[in-house]
């Protein structure tokens, strides 16, 4: 679906009042009608543009809808039949010259025959003729059902939550009222995953069904590990002589805590694999396998005992 910024579309920042919108409206409007640009498809598809916008902007309920759910959101909510229901096309250019008509044919084809405004688009109600690609589908549109709206929520869990899943008690709003529900974590849910509820959103226009009920899932940083994809990263340090001379030394895991043996001569940043001991895989069998970080840690201060062996070290080339 194409992504439309009505504000860029009108050159306006997002905070601009009504007048400003209209003001940008008009001089764009103007700029790009078909009857000063006759041939120039790219105008007339420019003015289509400006006139969707201003219908969308101009409107405070529209606006506010299309500011809350994006342009994405907002396309997936109203069709172009409900982003000009309501819209006067000529009120803003009528003193130019220019009729409902004029604009009115050049968005929805000359063909569409009007007795006088189209439907509820203007600021009467009488009904219109067929002609328009989208005479029959608006008829048919405004008198048929309409589902809800959907309604997302973010929910946050825990690493472990999201490693083995869990089922999670959650309260939310839906048509102004607290409900609660209980709600299943699948085991290996990334962060930014969106589960659907059917029928949990808000209530349905002229006996429509509700909409779904969606939580976005955000998985809490943890103080011990870091996830990609479905590995993870178990940061250890270890000392100068640990790391020289070897060692077996005790790290944690979202299982427990296991042993894992440190090489002789291990460097900084050596990552070491646990097999099986990641995420599991989200909908599928197995998991992503642990990998333990080695960190070299070196001393910032030294007794003088401790110094005296680095410095015969040193002498022998360590």
């Amino acid at each position: 679906m194409e992504d439309k910024n009505y504000y860029k579309i009108l050159g306006v920042g997002k905070n601009a009042n009504e007048q400003e919108i209209k003001r940008a409206y008009r001089k764009l409007a103007m700029k790009y009608h078909p009857d000063r640009n006759r041939g120039d498809k790219n105008a007339e598809e420019q003015f289509k543009l400006i006139n969707e916008a201003y219908a969308v902007l101009s409107d405070k309920e529209k606006r506010q809808k299309y500011d809350t759910f994006g342009s994405t959101g907002f396309h997936q909510r109203f069709s172009q039949e409900d982003i000009f229901r309501g819209f006067d096309f000529g009120d803003v250019l009528k003193d130019f010259g220019f009729s409902s008509d004029d604009i009115f044919g050049t968005l929805f084809g000359r063909g569409f025959k009007r007795k006088s405004h189209f439907g509820d688009f203007g600021a009467r109600d009488p009904r219109y003729e067929y002609g328009s690609p989208w005479g029959e589908a608006f008829q048919r549109e405004t008198r048929a059902p309409q589902k809800g709206d959907d309604v997302t929520y973010d929910l946050s869990v825990t690493m472990g939550e999201a490693a083995f899943g869990v089922d999670k008690k959650v309260s939310y709003r839906r048509d102004g009222k607290l409900e609660q529900i209980t709600l299943k974590i699948p085991p290996g849910i990334n962060s930014g995953k969106k589960l659907r509820i059917s029928g949990k959103g808000s209530t349905g226009k002229k006996g429509g069904p509700r909409g779904d009920l969606f939580f976005r899932i955000h998985i809490e940083p943890h103080p011990l590990f870091q996830r990609q994809g479905d590995d993870l990263i178990i940061e250890k340090e270890v000392t100068l002589s640990q790391a020289a001379l070897g060692a077996e030394l005790e790290v944690s895991t979202l299982d427990g805590r296991r042993r894992v043996k440190i090489p002789a001569g291990t460097q900084s940043h050596t990552k070491l694999r646990l097999k099986n001991h990641g995420f599991p895989h989200f909908k599928g069998s197995g998991r992503g396998d642990g990998f333990v970080k080695v960190i070299v840690k070196t001393p910032k201060k030294l007794t003088q005992s401790q110094r005296k062996l680095f410095e015969e070290l040193s002498g022998e080339g360590l």
